[in-house]
């Protein structure tokens, strides 16, 4: 890493799906990066993807026909990891090879939420990354939400500073379920709503607890107690659909995977005061699209976000018809009546500044606000929950017995 700082970091993206291209429009208003490289299974998909980057003016993007050839291609400095959760690994593990090898000049990675699908996957992840002396970011995008990165800065500054520190972070996430079939099946995503949303409400809300500069490590974990249930998709209709959209493989009818959950994380800091984080996350909310709401609490002093109270809104009445889209507001359910419209989704979900962030600090050789190690405490938590809506009773850490375990949901003919 001698030739630090880049003038410009050559990026290379794995996957060339539905994140990735969110990803690539927050890279829009992203300075000093290049997407220069695309690998995933499917061509038709490179294509697409290469030819937005051409109409993004994002630089000269080539289509890669192997995992390897993107990795040892000389105009690619980092891996974005955007692959779905069962390819992570391995593809962490090819990085790894070509990069211990000499094959490679990558000089960092970033993975896509949720870092793997276990801690053992986890640990190992952290493991490849650092054994190969790679810089390493994990993409936990609610983080670098606008609303979270300027509220917990004028939060922290004038009002911890003047009463003490916030003590209870709420955060909820849901919407009416995934895009693609992978994320409904337990062993391939690693569980269900809880694996899938659930990594974000647990980071943002610990990253809101955590002093401006402490490591999120600072905050020691104590317990955790969590709940998951089947509300909606596993009713003979609603299976069915999903039957109907994904095919067999998806079988809401004797494979289901939670879609809702909730989350109890009883937390120390450093001086032993205790705090809290409540979670709640669903695929089965009913209303105009994808919904975050975030809470703060303090002794003397209150922040909450909720993304769907926007400053825009339209209104369309019943003589207003047309296709279904996600023109409006992601996972739109509904193209009439008063909409909320989000009009910069990526910069509003944190992902503009979150790619900004990653870009910088492995042009420039700087740790990352969240890297692997965080996603590694994430995959912990998440854990402790599964575990604990198992058993029905609450997890306390540390919990060794944790490291090879695998959510009921995950494990192969459940």
């Amino acid at each position: 890493m001698t030739d630090l700082p880049k003038a410009k970091l050559r990026v290379g993206f794995v996957g060339s799906g539905f994140i990735a291209h969110f990803h690539l429009k927050a890279m829009l208003n992203v300075r000093n990066v290049e997407v220069t490289g695309v690998y995933s299974r499917s061509a038709e998909k490179r294509q697409r993807f290469v030819e937005q980057v051409a109409e993004l003016g994002l630089g000269e993007c080539r289509s890669h026909d192997s995992l390897e050839s993107l990795v040892r291609a000389k105009d690619v400095d980092a891996i974005w990891i955007l692959s779905p959760n069962y390819t992570r690994l391995d593809t962490m593990r090819v990085i790894h090879a070509e990069v211990v090898a000499g094959r490679s000049e990558v000089i960092a990675v970033a993975c896509e939420k949720p870092l793997a699908r276990t801690i053992g996957e986890a640990r190992e992840m952290l493991h490849l990354a650092e054994d190969a002396k790679l810089n390493h970011g994990y993409l936990e995008n609610q983080v670098f939400c606008t609303p979270v990165l300027r509220g917990k800065e004028i939060i922290w500054r004038r009002a911890a500073s003047a009463t003490g520190r916030p003590y209870l972070a709420r955060a909820a996430e849901e919407h009416s379920g995934p895009h693609e079939p992978w994320f409904w099946q337990g062993d391939k995503q690693g569980g269900g709503v809880l694996s899938d949303m659930m990594c974000h409400s647990v980071e943002v809300a610990r990253h809101l607890l955590t002093a401006p500069g402490a490591p999120r490590n600072s905050l020691k974990i104590k317990s955790v107690n969590g709940t998951v249930a089947n509300l909606k998709w596993t009713r003979p209709a609603y299976a069915d659909q999903l039957r109907s959209r994904f095919g067999a493989e998806v079988d809401y009818r004797n494979r289901p995977s939670e879609d809702f959950a909730r989350g109890t994380i009883s937390l120390e800091d450093e001086d032993g005061n205790e705090l809290m984080i409540e979670a709640t996350t669903s695929w089965a909310y009913v209303g105009a699209g994808l919904r975050i709401q975030l809470e703060l609490l303090g002794p003397e002093y209150a922040m909450e976000f909720n993304s769907l109270a926007t400053g825009l809104k339209v209104f369309m009445s019943r003589a207003v018809t047309g296709s279904e889209g996600e023109d409006l507001v992601e996972k739109q359910n509904a193209e009439q009546g008063l909409m909320p419209v989000l009009e910069d989704e990526p910069g509003i979900y944190g992902y503009t500044d979150e790619n900004r962030h990653m870009v910088e600090c492995f042009r420039k050789g700087e740790k990352p606000l969240e890297t692997f190690e965080d996603g590694l405490g994430v995959v912990e938590m998440l854990m402790g929950l599964y575990r604990s809506a198992e058993i029905g009773e609450t997890v306390h850490f540390p919990a060794p017995d944790l490291e090879h375990y695998v959510p009921v949901v995950a494990r192969k003919g459940a």
